[in-house]
């Protein structure tokens, strides 16, 4: 199995993930997705934190402007319309999601757990988001599509330093 593609996050990294949430980063393992301006965008986590929880949220969507437009949507009530969307292609994205974290560490108590409602269900439009932006157009088409609508994108910076 090899080991999902992401830079291993910086001391830089590090303190604007944990401005970007308002809090200590922990157990970031790398930058999944950046800003057009270089800024991180979805953190990797460990699959098991260091107080020995699992933690089945390999992707982690951090930017604030991210997170908002995203919230926005969840606010407005979005994810029965793109439950819709669940197909065999969400299925493989939730297998895709688990060969990345499974590639890292494998962690027994949340084993065939991906995160977002995925494969049955639309529950986390952020986790969703944060595994499109990771992984990349066309592997989490809902994601993908919650992106779309956000009216967010990586390629235009709104970063606030």
């Amino acid at each position: 199995m090899t080991r999902p593609p992401f830079d291993p996050p910086t001391e830089a990294d590090i303190a604007a993930v944990s401005a970007q949430l308002g809090r200590p980063a922990r157990n970031v393992i790398g930058i999944a997705a950046r800003c057009v301006c270089g800024k991180p965008t979805v953190v990797s986590t460990k699959p098991r934190l260091d107080d020995g929880t699992p933690f089945p949220t390999l992707y982690y969507l951090s930017h604030p402007a991210a997170t908002a437009a995203i919230s926005t949507l969840e606010a407005n009530g979005l994810m029965p319309e793109l439950a819709l969307l669940i197909d065999e292609s969400y299925v493989a994205a939730h297998e895709s999601y688990i060969a990345d974290r499974e590639s890292i560490e494998v962690v027994d108590e949340i084993a065939g757990i991906s995160a977002g409602g995925m494969p049955t269900r639309v529950k986390c439009l952020h986790a969703l988001a944060g595994h499109a932006l990771a992984a990349g157009p066309g592997v989490n088409l809902i994601g993908d599509r919650a992106l779309e609508l956000s009216g967010w994108s990586p390629s235009k910076c709104e970063c606030v330093d």
